[in-house]
């Protein structure tokens, strides 16, 4: 089935109905508006054949939603504008900024997303087809499965090169064969990076972990839970893990897919968007709650890693649907 198809008929099962294209994107794909009475917004993907998408959601929904869907085999890889959810297979939080890459048709996905926050992402994703097929056909002689590239992307922060390209993505405007020139031409730039990224990056996926190992980084993973609004210095922690603090920096890294520090900021986070929904705590009494002596320095962070700022958040949070599509109260 080709890409066109396969999405049109998933995303009409899921409650999106098939609208004209607006300004806000290129008239070469197809735009969709979100379930009625579950979501407010738009997505809108391109298609080519059986080999690619480019995908840009705009929208979110009215309450919290858990998204759970069979994905077909393909690499993904997307950036976040604004976002506020954890993947739950396996677990990990969604940050605004970020890259992440995605390998699917390993099973069920499912994510968990959080009501009124926008969901803001542009993504492209490659079939067998496109990396099994096409690219060992036009490089026989240097073809290397990519798999192992995009699994070493895995959800990173420190990514401009692929930001500044999928933003590019976002923005453009083109129709006809310019687009599908253009659209082409990225998706190739795009898989061109994670080859690079791979290349370049350690091999530390090699490195062996022991069962002992194992479970001191899970107890260091649960005193981080029980502990994210106290310091938490590194020196602490290596003595919990009963490691060094290099070999605990990068055992960690290598099984939680991120940093110590980006994983205590991950539970900061998480409890701040809690607290800005469930309670009516000044934005200073929440940052205090969460481990941030200053409230500034708190807000910068909560807008690096949702894309609004706690007082945005706040609002769009407690908005009520008043039974119309598209439109909100307060």
């Amino acid at each position: 089935m080709e890409v066109n198809e396969f999405y049109r008929e998933w995303l009409t099962r899921s409650g999106f109905v098939e609208s004209k294209s607006t300004h806000n994107f290129s008239p070469a794909g197809k735009v969709y508006l979100a379930p009625k009475g579950v979501a407010c917004g738009y997505y809108w993907v391109y298609g080519e054949k059986d080999l690619f998408d480019i995908k840009i959601h705009d929208f979110y929904f009215f309450e919290d939603h858990l998204i759970s869907l069979t994905t077909p085999e393909c690499l993904s890889i997307t950036y976040y504008d604004s976002v506020s959810g954890e993947e739950l297979t396996p677990y990990r939080r969604l940050t605004a900024g970020c890259v992440k890459t995605f390998h699917g048709g390993n099973g069920v996905y499912q994510s968990m997303m959080h009501k009124n926050i926008p969901i803001r992402s542009v993504g492209i994703e490659v079939f067998p087809a496109y990396y099994e097929k096409y690219l060992r056909e036009s490089y026989p002689d240097d073809y290397i499965p990519p798999q192992e590239a995009f699994s070493r992307v895995g959800q990173t922060l420190d990514f401009p090169e692929m930001s500044q390209l999928l933003r590019q993505v976002w923005e453009y405007r083109g129709e006809g064969i310019p687009a599908k020139l253009f659209y082409e031409a990225k998706v190739a730039e795009a898989v061109s990076l994670v080859y690079e990224r791979g290349k370049n990056s350690k091999d530390d996926n090699c490195a062996r972990i022991s069962k002992q190992d194992m479970d001191a980084l899970s107890n260091v993973a649960s005193y981080i839970s029980d502990h994210f609004n106290s310091e938490l210095p590194l020196e602490m922690l290596a003595r919990i893990a009963c490691m060094g603090t290099t070999k605990l920096k990068t055992s960690f890294k290598h099984i939680y897919r991120c940093t110590i520090s980006e994983y205590i900021q991950q539970r900061r986070m998480r409890h701040a968007e809690m607290l800005l929904t469930s309670t009516d705590l000044a934005i200073e009494q929440v940052a205090s709650a969460v481990g941030y002596s200053n409230a500034g320095r708190f807000a910068a962070n909560f807008k690096t890693n949702t894309g609004l700022f706690p007082s945005e958040y706040r609002k769009m949070a407690h908005r009520k649907y008043d039974g119309s599509f598209g439109r909100r109260e307060g």
